[in-house]
């Protein structure tokens, strides 16, 4: 089987990011979302990507990580992703919904890309 697209939406979890005095003060809302290639080898659960472990993988990323920029925590969960067996490449966006409420606009988001191996073991 050739990639296959995997998209995961409104991965949400609460952070202390940004580059503002206060920002980090107090956790804030982040949603990701995920646009994925996988390598999924045949039609069986364990021939795909773990979603619980990306998933999980994303919050741990913005609950516990520190970024100044919405562009370096996409670029970190990217690359994170990125390494997840069968997860061949991956885009992910980092919206900030708070920031966009502040701005009076609909919405700030950041987006990063990484490749990955496209094996079960990595």
């Amino acid at each position: 089987m050739s990639p296959t697209r995997l998209f995961l939406s409104g991965i949400r979890a609460e952070g202390r990011h940004g580059a503002r005095p206060g920002e980090k003060d107090v956790p804030q809302p982040f949603v990701v979302d995920l646009d994925l290639a996988v390598d999924a080898v045949d039609d069986s659960i364990d021939a795909t990507a773990d979603y619980r472990v990306i998933t999980d993988t994303v919050r741990e990323i913005v609950e516990q990580g520190s970024f100044d920029l919405i562009e370096s925590m996409a670029d970190a969960i990217a690359r994170r992703v990125a390494s997840i067996p069968r997860v061949v490449a991956v885009t992910a966006v980092v919206h900030k919904p708070n920031a966009a409420g502040r701005l009076g606009i609909d919405g700030v988001a950041a987006a990063a890309t990484a490749t990955g191996g496209t094996t079960a073991g990595g």
